[in-house]
């Protein structure tokens, strides 16, 4: 069976493998129960984008429907530039750039040159500032380490014990329904 990763389970998972599979578990429950004042404000923020009212301009596509074979990955882009050839993902609040973020738009460039756009930028554009910040194409050397990452995601297994971080654990929004740790959840 061929399973696809949902593009932006890619940042989850390399924040805390066991988040993607607790995710699995409450993500048909009310979201109040686990999602923290960053995760609301992230949604809400994104509301223009996920509804394509962020843009009325032909040129532009918004939450485009992706999808690479290749790398078993699937989802949304947030912003497409087809006259620009400018991939952009949005984030509320970059305080620093984490790999997972950059895998994350790496799986949506991807997933686009597969899918034959031309893709000659990537940017993140950080929504509290107005600020778009520049992202270099993936280098054949990053092309590698982003499909290692791929392999380790689909063959992860929940049951594997983890290393946790109790600053990550933290800042976790299932922090509190966790059963790996028992840390207190900063946004409680």
């Amino acid at each position: 069976m061929n399973e696809y990763i949902n593009l932006s389970s890619l940042n989850d998972f390399c924040f805390c493998p066991y988040s993607i599979y607790l995710h699995n578990v409450y993500e048909s429950t009310d979201k109040e129960l686990f999602q923290a004042a960053p995760q609301v404000r992230g949604s809400l923020s994104h509301q223009s984008i996920d509804t394509k009212q962020a843009s009325t301009q032909k040129e532009i596509l918004l939450s485009l429907p992706v999808y690479s074979e290749t790398y078993h990955i699937m989802g949304k882009i947030d912003l497409y530039d087809r006259e620009k050839g400018a991939l952009v993902e949005r984030k509320y609040k970059l305080g620093q750039i984490y790999r997972g973020q950059l895998y994350q738009l790496w799986g949506q460039y991807l997933c686009l040159i597969e899918m034959n756009y031309e893709v000659t930028s990537l940017a993140f554009f950080e929504i509290s500032t107005h600020k778009t910040i520049p992202i270099a194409l993936p280098s054949s050397q990053d092309l590698v380490e982003f499909k290692q990452f791929i392999d380790r995601f689909l063959s992860y297994d929940p049951l594997t014990p983890l290393s946790t971080s109790i600053n990550k654990c933290r800042h976790c929004i299932y922090c509190n329904l966790c059963d790996k740790t028992d840390e207190e959840n900063v946004y409680t």
